[in-house]
């Protein structure tokens, strides 16, 4: 089988990727996707996440090394196995971060920046407005007729405003639009839905060029290596179904497979740190050090509170019967519970006055989330998680095998840096004073495992922390872009010491954004599309 081009991966880059690239008929695109198809009612229906992420349904369902951090434990990592990706699976939240993010990726190394020039915030904003079709907010900020349909939930609930109402008491501003640049408060998040269901990228680029003669998709593809011939690659080994076959690229192979297994792919086939690759067995075709390295998320830690409402997702037999008739309502109009997204409120703010920027991300969650939906509790509640923003802890990706089916060595090293611990601890304040403002004050039940734990004991709050944070699901850095000889991919996306051969995912991303990364995701694919197609 041979392509012009082949894409490892059809997650959230790989679908705008293949959408984009065969909107020109004279090329041939492969896209390659090691999971299902995404045509499932839990992957349409947004509260289907709520069964996915725990279940390992349509999704990887990895975990990490022991966490000395977290007291040793493993964390949970689950990333989508299906079409669209994690954007099949996540929470729809539709943010682009900071404009300080994108400047500070384009800053010189020697001004304290990632030498990414070309990735300012007045470069990517074209992007992030090409691709969105927003059908509330409009120009000069927001476009109206992008494939990702962004929109305000449907039927949002009441306990959202609460929390609203609460943060504003507790000190913080409410903002309309947290897309603008500059983040600070608290508000709705617009999420990639349209119609009461989700927006996936395999929905919103995908589905529409399927019909096309000159694009090929196959599921249940795993990549094992790249072919390269004289540092050129050249094609794909792929396990499909059980089958070993190769599948050639004439112009480029694009791996698009994620922060987590794109630098295993290019270990995999000898793209990575000499010494590592040779504890597997690997010959070091290409010695990049970095491959692999500077792996960092968004760590988080959540106050789970009880509340007897029904309108809160829970498990009673009032929650069963009312989330029954509010499946029957989804099926009759697409409204209601079930086109939710669980996190419908949050916000930026700052952990100290003094900070230029906010530092910490809020979701408030209308049920009781614990250990990623894992952990079951009798009865209704909310859940109020904080992130870390800008986390400073780094940690690695490596491979258990030189086989890339076998599950990656995942290492975030969270909260190995003591600021991201003190950070956390602040938030945990600032949780506190939100959730005891007065407009919880009705529906303010019991907390879960920090009920006695006082505002002034730190060091309590520490090791609840310890005992109980874990990734908000924003893997990054694993492939960093830069203009220097150490990154692994050059500010085109090409991958240094390789021939048409690009990385085009979260895992070029040089440091993290400030919020969720799925549109930076699309608008990093987006541009890589634009390049690839004008030739560069």
């Amino acid at each position: 089988m041979q392509f012009d081009y082949v894409i490892v991966g059809g997650g959230s880059a790989g679908c705008v990727l293949a959408g984009r690239l065969s909107e020109d008929p004279a090329v041939r695109v492969c896209l390659l996707e090691a999971g299902q198809s995404d045509d499932s009612p839990l992957v349409r229906a947004p509260a289907g996440a709520a069964l996915m992420v725990p279940m390992k349904i349509r999704n990887w369902g990895f975990e990490t090394v022991p966490q000395p951090g977290l007291n040793g434990r493993r964390g949970y990592q689950p990333r989508g196995k299906t079409l669209g990706g994690s954007s099949s699976t996540n929470a729809m939240i539709y943010i682009r971060g900071r404009a300080s993010d994108y400047d500070t990726w384009a800053k010189p190394v020697a001004e304290g920046g990632h030498g990414c020039d070309g990735w300012s915030w007045q470069d990517v904003l074209p992007t992030f407005i090409k691709a969105e079709g927003n059908e509330r907010l409009g120009a000069p900020l927001h476009g109206k007729d992008g494939p990702l349909n962004v929109a305000d939930l449907r039927t949002p609930s009441r306990f959202g405003q609460v929390f609203i109402d609460a943060a504003k008491q507790a000190g913080f501003s409410e903002v309309d639009d947290f897309n603008t640049g500059d983040q600070e408060g608290v508000g709705r998040y617009q999420v990639t839905q349209k119609g009461g269901q989700r927006m996936s990228a395999a929905r919103a680029y995908l589905h529409p060029a399927l019909g096309r003669p000159n694009l090929t998709v196959l599921t249940a593809a795993t990549t094992l290596k790249i072919m390269l011939r004289e540092r050129r690659a050249v094609g794909v080994l792929v396990d499909h179904g059980g089958t070993v076959k190769e599948i050639a690229a004439a112009r480029e192979v694009i791996i698009s497979a994620g922060a987590l297994q794109s630098p295993q792919v290019l270990m995999c086939s000898g793209i990575g740190p000499k010494s590592h690759l040779l504890e597997h067995g690997i010959a070091a075709i290409v010695d990049a050090p970095e491959v692999g390295a500077n792996l960092h998320d968004h760590v988080d830690y959540i106050i789970n509170r009880r509340h007897a409402s029904t309108e809160l997702f829970g498990m009673s037999f009032g929650g069963i019967v009312n989330l029954i008739s509010e499946i029957g309502r989804y099926r009759r109009e697409q409204r209601g519970k079930v086109t939710s997204n669980f996190a419908e409120v949050g916000g930026f703010v700052k952990s100290r006055p003094d900070l230029a920027d906010p530092d910490v991300q809020f979701h408030f969650v209308i049920g009781m989330v614990d250990n990623h939906n894992r952990t079951r509790h009798l009865g209704h509640g909310y859940s109020l998680h904080s992130c870390v923003l800008n986390p400073r802890s780094r940690g690695s990706l490596r491979l258990n095998s030189a086989d890339a089916r076998d599950a990656p060595l995942i290492d975030p090293g969270f909260l190995t840096d003591r600021e991201d611990v003190d950070t956390l601890i602040r938030s945990f304040k600032l949780m506190r004073r939100i959730l005891n403002a007065p407009a919880f004050a009705p529906y303010r039940g019991r907390e879960l495992y920090t009920v006695a734990l006082r505002e002034d004991d730190d060091r309590g709050i520490e090791q609840a922390i310890r005992e109980r944070a874990d990734t908000i699901y924003h893997p990054v850095g694993t492939c960093r872009m830069g203009s220097d000889a150490g990154s692994v991919v050059d500010t085109r996306l090409k991958v240094r010491g390789v021939d048409g051969l690009r990385v085009v995912d979260a895992s070029i991303m040089p440091a993290l954004i400030s919020g969720n990364t799925n549109a930076p995701t699309i608008m990093i694919a987006e541009r890589a599309a634009e390049a690839i197609r004008a030739g560069n």
